[in-house]
């Protein structure tokens, strides 16, 4: 015999014994004052929610001003004028407040950079998609800084939780270039002994170059030049008889 297992607020309103809701038997005052504990329920949790997106969103602009290190219960607390009871009430700890932060980067990533790209055809369109918006989110940064740089340079050396985080966000990102490269081997856009993990090396080269150039050197033009090294390394992988379109990537990425 089959039980299923339940909540204590579903044993509360439900007998175990029966498929009947014992709110069906209450009197119609009991099924008002339940159904505004349930209101007020969900009211509360919704409020707690959008509390924690409040100090998500400041944590995470200060984190690109200060680094991953840099954020404190302390700091989020005086940023948010919000208790620093309050602040660890929704995080615990100092370190869960630096894993949220990494999630929730990694989450404004995928929304800008990847989600748009899956939406274009397999192979080179894909692939495009992926590198322009790639670049046009670290030109929009460069004035803030990218947590996924700037936090391996804070934790390239420093094992534990926080850094296991940032790590398994970049893989998971660097394992999606390759999947789209692979996708543009078997639509036959790109040669069929190609390596998919040695060009997303050289295409993640593009952008950490492009992003110390354009935000420690300020260089001007340092966003094309990532293009035209984009277009080049594509061009040495390319099949035979395939050629890149004119406006390959995406030139809409900003001028700097």
């Amino acid at each position: 015999f089959f039980f299923k297992q339940k909540t204590a607020y579903e044993i509360y309103q439900c007998d175990w014994s029966s498929d009947v809701c014992s709110s069906d038997l209450l009197p119609q005052d009991a099924k008002t004052a339940a159904a505004e504990v349930g209101r007020e329920r969900g009211r509360g949790a919704h409020k707690g929610q959008q509390t924690r997106a409040t100090i998500l969103e400041a944590a995470l602009n200060l984190a690109s001003q200060m680094g991953i290190e840099g954020l404190s219960i302390g700091a989020l607390a005086e940023v948010t004028g919000m208790s620093k009871s309050s602040v660890f009430a929704h995080f615990g700890s100092r370190e869960e407040l630096q894993i949220s932060v990494i999630r929730e980067y990694h989450a404004k990533f995928e929304e800008e950079v990847f989600f748009p790209a899956i939406r274009e055809a397999r192979g080179l369109p894909r692939l495009a998609a992926l590198f322009g918006n790639w670049v046009r989110r670290v030109s929009v940064e460069i004035d803030s800084g990218c947590i996924y740089i700037s936090g391996a340079v804070e934790f390239d050396d420093r094992p534990g939780p926080v850094r296991d985080a940032l790590a398994s966000m970049v893989k998971s990102w660097h394992l999606a270039m390759e999947r789209a490269i692979r996708m543009a081997i078997d639509e036959g856009h790109l040669r069929a002994d190609s390596d998919p993990a040695q060009m997303q090396f050289e295409v993640h080269g593009l952008i950490l170059a492009l992003h110390h150039d354009a935000r420690f050197l300020r260089t001007p033009g340092s966003v094309e030049r990532a293009r035209r090294g984009f277009i080049r390394t594509v061009t040495d992988y390319l099949a035979e008889g395939v050629t890149l379109p004119a406006d390959f990537p995406p030139t809409s990425v900003g001028t700097r």
